[in-house]
């Protein structure tokens, strides 16, 4: 994630070239491990790669958060909490699915529409 001075983050932002001169302040969020020490996670569940993740990030430096994996009927509040940062989206996946690469029906993918991405042109 990357947030220009006084911007809102976005996830869009790191396409953007870099400028001398230009503030930006970057945040790593890590959402997911796909694979670690050379082994293949993407046949796990989404909790054990998350716990893989974790056991990873363990000392990490400031700068790299885990995204928490939260549970249960959050998905209003958890939104209008991403709203309220200015985030781009939210992506929710089930606990007990491996990963598939493209679109999955198990993954919603809510956009927020008052984002300044949803009007950039291609």
């Amino acid at each position: 994630m990357v947030r220009p001075s006084s911007s809102a983050w976005t996830a869009s932002a790191t396409s953007t070239r870099f400028t001398a001169g230009s503030r930006y302040e970057v945040q790593l969020y890590a959402f997911d491990i796909l694979a670690m020490g050379g082994e293949d996670l993407r046949p796990l569940p989404l909790h054990r790669r998350k716990a893989n993740l974790q056991q990873l990030l363990v000392r990490r430096p400031d700068g790299i958060s885990l995204a928490p994996f939260e549970r249960g009927e959050i998905g209003p509040d958890l939104f209008r909490a991403a709203y309220r940062m200015g985030l781009e989206d939210l992506v929710s996946k089930h606990r007990d699915k491996p990963y598939s690469r493209g679109r999955q029906k198990h993954w919603i993918k809510i956009k927020n529409r008052s984002h300044p991405a949803m009007n950039r042109e291609l």
